[in-house]
């Protein structure tokens, strides 16, 4: 355990996503769940020896499995953004895994099959203050990776963690995201918290640079897959874009055909939202030239 300033720590070594905690008096705030039981009992443990208070809060910085299924063991009430929450409403109570294969971390841990999801307690539409008997703690909506995705803010620490704003030397879940304002959340983070020590859900802190190659791939996607939407190519095209965005990579063997399969499930998905938005707009458009 990392920690970045007074109070505040980050964990980057369980499976799953990087894990933030902010302990104060009143209680501890942690961001994100281990996905490995033994990990979240772990990790509690670790928390209670920096003798906070006794209240314990959880954030969702979005639905992702990988920092949502863990849950349970942390036992703590459950804060997260209200489209995060919707999609726990649309989930069945125990999680069944997928029939597809989308490249993320649970799909290589078996034990996540058969979990109970723990649905959030509290929600938010755009942001939300804290205040535990320490520095004040601002959530904020920040979509783009997913609809409900949100920062974890403390201004006075000048400290954020930004979730799959930003992920390092790993390809993007792409499945639910929103490309255009992904890159706005990007410029917001450059302009706006350039003396920040900024937090990924996935590789811990990073930097200017990472922030800029983030960006520089996500406009390599959507104009790749523009491109894709004017020769009309079928959702299942986009098989031929993996192997050159994943060349924008250095990652370890083993984790080539993970990756690869993250990129083309992400993207095929992404394809199909957007040719649905097309034919919903030419349908509203044929509605209103009828009327």
């Amino acid at each position: 355990m990392e920690q970045i300033e007074q109070g505040i720590f980050c964990e980057d070594t369980f499976f799953g996503v990087t894990l933030g905690a902010l302990i104060f008096p009143r209680g501890t705030i942690m961001i994100d769940a281990p996905l490995r039981a033994e990990d979240a009992r772990s990790w509690r443990s670790m928390l209670i020896n920096q003798r906070g208070g006794p209240n314990r809060l959880l954030v969702y910085l979005d639905a992702h499995p990988d920092r949502t299924l863990g849950a349970r063991v942390l036992d703590a009430t459950i804060l997260a953004h209200l489209e995060t929450a919707e999609v726990f409403n649309r989930r069945s109570m125990i999680f069944k895994g997928y029939s597809i294969e989308t490249g993320a971390e649970w799909e290589t841990y078996i034990d996540a099959i058969g979990l109970r999801w723990i649905s959030p307690d509290i929600t938010f539409s755009h942001r939300m203050s804290i205040h535990w008997g320490g520095v004040e703690v601002i959530l904020q909506h920040q979509p783009g990776p997913t609809a409900g995705s949100i920062w974890v803010i403390v201004p006075e620490r000048r400290v954020v963690f930004v979730g799959d704003t930003v992920v390092v030397n790993q390809p993007p879940f792409l499945a639910d995201a929103n490309l255009d304002v992904w890159l706005e959340s990007l410029d917001l983070l450059v302009d706006g918290y350039r003396d920040y020590v900024i937090i990924s859900g996935r590789g811990g802190q990073v930097d200017l640079g990472d922030i800029r190659k983030q960006k520089r791939i996500l406009q390599k996607i959507g104009s790749k897959v523009e491109d894709f939407q004017k020769k009309h190519v079928e959702p299942e095209g986009v098989e031929k874009l993996v192997k050159p965005l994943l060349s924008d990579y250095q990652v370890d063997n083993d984790l080539q055909e993970q990756y690869a399969k993250r990129l083309y499930h992400g993207l095929f998905q992404y394809c199909v939202r957007l040719s649905r938005a097309v034919v919903d707009s030419d349908q509203l458009q044929d509605e209103a030239d009828g009327e």
